[in-house]
């Protein structure tokens, strides 16, 4: 196989039967500006790691895509997400030699990974 380029993640998508719902709750929840109409645009945000998003593979139970978002406070954003109809699926942990992280459910149960920054 000759050499090739890397494909770095450049976009996600977050899918529900009330798109609505979800743009009110991720608006909220990270303050994130996303538009109109039957593809609601989440712009690029500043100040993320460099040189850009990593990832990783692993072995589940529950096959599909995971954001892992960064924020401030875990327990604050974890209340927030259960105030706006969210819920809070596990506790803050703490990853060994790593972040802490917590994981929530969106009004539609789609999980997102919190990262303390």
């Amino acid at each position: 196989m000759a050499n090739d380029w890397a494909r770095p993640v450049v976009h996600f998508e977050i899918g529900g039967q009330d798109p609505a719902r979800l743009r009110a709750f991720y608006s909220a929840l990270f303050n994130w500006s996303v538009g109109d109409g039957p593809i609601m645009t989440i712009a690029a945000g500043v100040g993320g790691p460099e040189p850009g998003p990593g990832g990783h593979i692993r072995q589940t139970d529950r096959p599909g895509v995971s954001l892992y978002v960064q924020v401030r406070d875990l327990r604050e954003s974890l209340t927030k997400a259960v105030e706006l109809g969210g819920s809070a699926v596990t506790e803050p942990f703490d990853v060994p030699n790593g972040p802490t992280l917590a994981v929530i459910g969106d009004p539609e149960d789609n999980q997102v990974v919190l990262v303390q920054q």
